[in-house]
């Protein structure tokens, strides 16, 4: 999945000289809470909801900055960008780095979108697959070639159909992979995979009465 495909097109914008109030107002009436900010079409900086409230706090660090203060006084910049052929992870990634909330996408240095942590959290929710009926599977598998391929080809031989797989290293010698699978009886597939020797996580076994 790519920033193109969950990024909000086509973003609302705001020159640097418009005034936090008025940044306010449009943010409050188009239910936005980022604005990225232009100057003769190219991005120089990005205001947030919570830029003008701390900036017009009279808990703000040094001067409190007026209604009719300028968006440019108070923006962040230079402004963090993404291409829309970012993989979504990449784009999650810099947010989380830099401890951002959005992220405009230009394209040839033109602005043609804007990322934020919702559309990563609507991202992460299609990865998952989570939003189709489905069962819920996780196990631990040996991190050595095939192990995927075996627990893939059984649940095949089961006709038990994968809406999506998600991987990640728990420690040098072993991965976690969940699963979302098209039956939501995972306890007693779960109970066929420990025959098979897999060590699963989810759904637990069933306690002994």
């Amino acid at each position: 999945m790519l920033v193109k495909d969950v990024m909000n097109s086509p973003v609302l914008s705001v020159p640097e000289g418009l005034s936090l109030q008025e940044a306010h107002d449009l943010m409050y009436a188009n239910k936005v809470r980022h604005l990225p900010v232009v100057r003769e079409g190219r991005v120089v900086g990005v205001i947030t909801d919570r830029d003008v409230r701390l900036a017009c706090s009279p808990l703000a660090k040094g001067t409190v900055a007026s209604p009719s203060t300028p968006v440019s006084k108070v923006m962040s910049h230079p402004v963090i960008t993404a291409d829309p052929l970012d993989p979504v992870e990449e784009a999650a990634r810099t947010m989380r780095t830099r401890k951002i909330g959005c992220l405009p996408v230009l394209e040839n240095n033109q602005l043609v979108g804007i990322v934020t942590g919702i559309d990563l959290l609507d991202a992460l929710l299609k990865l998952t697959g989570v939003e189709k009926p489905s069962g819920r599977l996780e196990l631990r598998l040996p991190d050595e070639p095939g192990q995927l391929a075996l627990l893939t080809g059984y649940l095949a031989d089961q006709g038990v159909n994968v809406h999506s797989l998600l991987t990640y290293p728990e420690d040098a010698l072993t991965v976690r992979s969940v699963l979302r699978v098209n039956t939501q009886n995972t306890r007693a597939l779960a109970e066929e995979l420990r025959r098979q020797g897999l060590e699963v996580l989810w759904p637990p076994e069933k306690p002994w009465m």
